[in-house]
């Protein structure tokens, strides 16, 4: 680990980490309220010059808040499809990002948080018997720059939605290169599990970080509903991971790679 990789964990962890939710909660409120002055939409178009190549990059989208125009930064940055990507397969990535963890379940190491040693079921908080060892695991980190929807990565019924409260501390992988998944196992993360067709359980764990002021569910998704492979079940405000476990191995990126919402897991 690198020397500035070391004082950025030191700050996230240590120094922000050490802070009462309480006042990370509040610091970050005021961080995101920024981003919804009116003002802050000046922000966007030299924004979308440094991040994307493609001059039309924006014309794939509408503002979240349903106005004919962006209102702020938060509208843009929590924007939805014009048209939503068309999914070809049973099985699909539920957020666009950067892969930085993959595997079995069996293969994954136990992490150090807070003195103790937790295992990923943790992200999910569930049990070995709910989460089997040969079950496959998937950390996507979401940049700045990337969609902030979460959708379905399988059809089926939600069995589960559920709130964890707890910290917020910096989620950049580069800063937790030998355990990715850390932020997922202490921040604030609502889970979701689906059962597909065939009764096997998909747990989903979607995480908060600094300046997220809110995950957000459409009207409609609850304990009990249906839904279709694809089907947008939340939304980020500012900031994010998306944590997948699922009976299915996933065969199309490797960790470092880039993987984008509703193409084949």
């Amino acid at each position: 680990m690198d020397l500035l990789t070391s004082f950025y964990r030191f700050l996230s962890i240590d120094v922000w980490g050490g802070l009462p939710a309480v006042f990370q909660r509040e610091i970050s409120r005021l961080y995101t309220s920024i981003y919804s002055t009116s003002w802050s939409r000046l922000i966007i178009e030299p924004y979308c010059r440094h991040h994307y190549t493609d001059p039309d990059y924006l014309k794939q989208f509408k503002p979240a808040s349903g106005a004919s125009t962006y209102q702020n930064f938060q509208d843009f940055f929590s924007r939805e499809f014009v048209e939503p990507p068309k999914v070809e397969t049973k099985y699909a990535w539920p957020a666009e990002g950067l892969l930085c963890e993959a595997g079995q379940v069996a293969d994954f190491d136990l992490v150090k948080v807070k003195g103790e040693h937790r295992h990923l079921r943790a992200i999910f908080n569930v049990t070995e018997n709910q989460l089997p060892d040969d079950y496959y695991y998937a950390n996507i980190f979401l940049h700045n720059n990337n969609y902030h929807r979460i959708h379905a990565p399988v059809s089926g019924s939600i069995q589960k939605i559920e709130v964890i409260k707890g910290d917020l501390v910096l989620l950049r992988p580069w800063i937790y290169k030998h355990d990715p998944s850390l932020p997922a196992l202490r921040n604030e993360r609502v889970n979701i599990e689906i059962a597909d067709e065939w009764g096997r359980t998909w747990f989903l764990s979607i995480v908060g970080g600094p300046a997220v002021g809110t995950i957000k569910l459409p009207q409609g998704i609850a304990e009990g509903c249906q839904i279709d492979v694809g089907e947008e079940i939340a939304t980020f405000l500012l900031g994010s991971t998306c944590c997948m476990a699922g009976p299915e191995p996933i065969v199309s990126a490797e960790v470092g790679d880039q993987v984008k919402v509703g193409e084949l897991l």
